[in-house]
């Protein structure tokens, strides 16, 4: 393992914490709180990161980033499923 791939793990792993609360709260009040532009497009830029980083070795930022990419996967849904938020 690479010091990099730590690092950007760590820091991923700070944005996967505030994430999962939020789709938590998605799912607790039923409500859809972003713009789907705007959780569409980070969740697929975030898995094209996830498999750049898989591509360079940084296996455990890979990780870190796919699951980011599938909460912000689950924001888009909540969006689509839910209604809007006031």
């Amino acid at each position: 393992m690479i010091w990099q791939d730590l690092i950007i793990a760590i820091a991923n792993l700070l944005f996967t914490f505030s994430l999962a609360n939020q789709v938590y709260h998605g799912f607790k009040v039923k409500r859809g709180f972003l713009l789907l532009r705007t959780s569409g497009l980070t969740s697929l830029g975030l898995y094209l990161v996830g498999i750049c980083f898989f591509s360079l070795s940084l296996y455990f930022s890979g990780i870190v980033a796919i699951t980011n990419a599938t909460l912000w996967l689950t924001l888009f849904i909540q969006r689509l499923i839910f209604k809007k938020a006031k």
